[in-house]
């Protein structure tokens, strides 16, 4: 297989086009737990708000579940036959889960059939976004240059974000301008699930354009069996993109899908305030992406790694009991800011450092499946924790386990090569 070397106005309409994608998926992914305030009772009957949202948490780490099946489905199928076949298949499956939840009748109506649905929907979802990281991530570090790869890269993480603040604003709207809460709670939620089904059709008709990258293509035969290699040739890498996952995952989590709930449920935040925090806050750290990833082009990614680590280890605690007493808002939207500073030393470039350590012919599997394996027992389990702790009494129990799965990373981050210099991207 044969690629020509791709022209700068190619490489820009990849990362775009790619990054939309990304957008979109990730917007469906978040939809779930931004409006799971109004849409938990629908599904989930139970006697208290804590429980309701301690139940749709329960099925939010359930969709993780199927993150590292999707990790190796797809990423298997990208490293065989290349990156744009696995960004198509997982966009349409997202689709597929956010529309059916859109039209799903409530407990009220269907009875237990209402949250066997919603579960499915959810699973379906999760082995989208299983394989949909580590093909992104693979696919933006590829097409990017190498001076330039740490700033490109770390538009995943943009693009997530921005998913992620898409699916607050469309709710900050209805809130305020268009439905009323008793509208909400009755029907209004299933809006952002219509909204997304209609957007990943869009990303699909986009993502069919895709430039396979140079990378992939002059490979002289893909690997017939990725995941039997990577086990085999790269065990030590693997295990590093679980270490340097562990607490990024888990501070990333705390700080963005359970945040808001927080506000809500401990500090004390009327839903409409705490949203609104929360989406101030992830515009701004947004912003800080390509910043970030830029820096780490010039500094290295190691720097940014340690920097995350240790602000982490030592300030999750103090953070999060400052933020569970504070009552004036914009002292709230400054400590929900400050951890996600220090999380975008990981957020930013974890991608581009991921890609680096593998080879092409098992890149995509490499850093997804580790990933999403990750992922699934630590940030997908992070609200549910979180609501466990608080029912059991001990809330601040939870601060705790946070800043030591940071630490444990921090320990990851500190034997790491530095892979901006010996990236095995600059190999293939």
């Amino acid at each position: 297989m044969n690629a020509a070397p791709m022209t700068p106005r190619a490489r820009l309409r990849a990362i775009f086009s790619g990054s939309i994608g990304n957008l979109v998926e990730y917007y469906d992914w978040y939809a779930y737990s931004a409006f799971a305030l109004y849409f938990s009772k629908a599904f989930f009957p139970g006697s208290s708000p804590t429980e309701q949202l301690q139940d749709s948490a329960g099925v939010f780490a359930l969709g993780f579940c199927m993150r590292p099946i999707g990790g190796w489905l797809m990423g298997s199928l990208a490293d065989r036959k290349g990156r744009r076949a696995a960004m198509l298949l997982s966009v349409l499956m997202m689709c597929a889960g956010s529309l059916t939840i859109a039209i799903t009748p409530g407990y009220a109506e269907i009875g237990v059939a209402a949250p066997i649905i919603l579960i499915a929907c959810r699973l379906l979802q999760g082995l989208s976004l299983g394989g949909e990281y580590g093909i992104s991530a693979t696919y933006l570090s590829e097409v990017a240059s190498r001076e330039h790869r740490g700033f490109w890269s770390s538009f995943q993480y943009v693009t997530l974000i921005l998913g992620q603040l898409s699916a607050l604003a469309l709710l900050i709207v209805l809130q305020r301008w268009l439905l009323t809460p008793q509208q909400l709670d009755d029907w209004g939620w299933r809006i952002p699930f219509a909204v997304g089904g209609l957007l990943a059709l869009a990303a699909l008709w986009l993502r069919r354009g895709l430039h396979e990258t140079e990378s992939f293509a002059k490979q002289a035969t893909p690997e017939r069996s990725p995941l039997r290699t990577l086990l085999r040739e790269h065990p030590r890498q693997v295990a590093t993109v679980v270490g340097m996952t562990l607490g990024g995952t888990l501070a990333f989590y705390t700080c963005t899908t359970y945040m808001q709930k927080f506000m809500v449920n401990t500090a004390g935040f009327s839903k409409d305030d705490a949203t609104l925090i929360s989406a101030a806050a992830l515009f701004v750290y947004m912003l800080l992406q390509p910043l970030f990833g830029a820096l780490s082009d010039h500094v290295g990614r190691k720097p940014l790694l340690i920097f995350f680590g240790l602000g982490g280890a030592i300030g999750t605690v103090p953070m999060l009991s400052l933020l569970a007493t504070v009552q004036d808002p914009y002292a709230a939207f400054g400590l929900m800011l400050a951890g996600l500073v220090v999380i975008s030393g990981y957020t930013a470039v974890n991608a581009v450092v991921k890609a680096e350590l593998f080879p092409v012919a098992v890149r995509a599997l490499g850093v997804g499946l580790p990933y999403a394996l990750t992922v699934s027992l630590f940030g997908g389990t992070a609200e549910y924790l979180a609501f466990w702790f608080k029912k059991a009494g001990h809330e601040s129990g939870f601060y705790v386990y946070v800043a030591a799965m940071i630490g444990v990373s921090l320990l990851v981050y500190l034997r790491l090569p530095e892979t901006r210099d010996v990236s095995r991207i600059d190999q293939d």
